[in-house]
């Protein structure tokens, strides 16, 4: 397993270690925009608006006007009647399930769903496929009949890297309400219509409420989470002790986002053509990973591609998680904070190790 490091700078597209500089191609800043000068320029001016936060109930009697003008672009954005924004993705995660925890529900939850999602600190999670799980869900909602049914999943497997299919989500029970919460933490901001994620992507039943919960820590460079929903379902929420407890995104980010329109669509843009150069060139070392079209991370079982790349100069994600004590999750993370050049050396370096290794 690799080896620890403590660093005292934020990564960027190099970081130093022990004197040497690296590569660094893991985190999940897919677009790069907790090193964007243009951003930091428009936090800054958040800052000078708004101060470093904001400590205070969103349910206080005096409110700022910033959240609800982010929430409407944010709802506009994605095509949902309205969004709420929190200081976490997993807050984001809790406030849905600890409300639905307090109704007559039943949860159901998908491989791999994130713990941000779970109702109760130890969910059973099932050990089939996705796939498997996919095909096997509307059966299992129908027979289980419960007055209500809450199932949860992820958008997508981030970690080893398949994309799902939802086409079963149109194939629910309706004769029950039922209740759909995906997390796209790792798809909003770079997947879908302009980077809006999956919830265009969704069709359901009216007798379902699709919820789409998300980090905005990821590809959005933004300190908080945030949830999609109708809007009788979003008040509801907003009015309940747990998210009133809840002190909020600092606001200095949101004023960010609501000036940022160019810059996502810059690093987006750039984010594509990396992916692209990347992929384009992998040809015989294709083999060499587990990867979704036009996603900007690479899974391989190799883990041994840690070692060989970091000895070239070259730092990629490698490590356990979400369990410290599991197997290393070996992965290239690429982001629009990389250039041209640095892309070529790391597909030149790959080409190597699958020449050294016998890939």
């Amino acid at each position: 397993m690799p080896n620890d490091f403590i660093i005292s700078q934020l990564p960027s597209n190099r970081i130093l270690l022990e004197g040497k500089e690296y590569d660094f191609y893991s985190g999940t800043a897919y677009l790069g925009m907790n090193q964007d000068a243009d951003f930091k320029r428009l936090l800054i001016e958040g800052m000078n608006r708004y101060g470093m936060s904001f400590g205070s109930s969103r349910n206080g009697n005096l409110q700022l006007d910033i959240y609800d003008q982010a929430e409407e672009k944010m709802a506009r954005w994605v095509g949902v009647e309205k969004a709420l924004t929190v200081s976490s993705g997993m807050l984001a995660g809790q406030v849905v399930a600890q409300y639905l925890k307090t109704q007559n529900v039943t949860f159901f939850y998908a491989p791999s769903s994130h713990s941000a999602n779970f109702h109760e600190p130890n969910v059973s999670l099932p050990s089939v496929s996705f796939e498997v799980w996919a095909s096997n869900i509307c059966q299992e909602v129908s027979e289980k009949n419960a007055p209500h049914s809450v199932i949860v999943c992820n958008s997508c497997d981030a970690i080893k890297l398949s994309s799902y299919h939802f086409d079963w989500t149109s194939k629910l029970p309706q004769n029950q309400p039922i209740t759909l919460i995906i997390d796209d933490s790792h798809g909003l901001g770079i997947t879908g219509e302009n980077g809006s994620g999956i919830f265009k992507q969704i069709t359901v039943n009216t007798n379902v409420r699709l919820i789409v919960v998300s980090s905005l820590h990821k590809a959005m460079g933004i300190a908080g989470g945030v949830v999609f929903a109708d809007k009788n379902f979003i008040h509801t929420l907003r009015y309940t002790a747990f998210f009133a407890s809840c002190s909020p995104i600092a606001p200095a980010y949101l004023y960010a986002y609501m000036h940022a329109d160019e810059i996502y669509e810059k690093n987006q843009q750039k984010l594509k053509d990396n992916i692209q150069r990347f992929s384009s060139q992998l040809s015989n070392s294709q083999s060499l990973f587990n990867s979704i079209e036009n996603y900007p991370v690479y899974y391989s079982l190799r883990d041994d591609l840690y070692d060989f790349l970091f000895q070239k100069g070259i730092f990629i994600y490698s490590f356990a998680y979400p369990i410290k004590t599991g197997k290393s999750n070996t992965r290239i993370v690429l982001s629009s904070w990389h250039t041209s050049p640095q892309i070529d050396y790391l597909i030149d370096k790959v080409k190597e190790f699958c020449k050294v290794a016998g890939v």
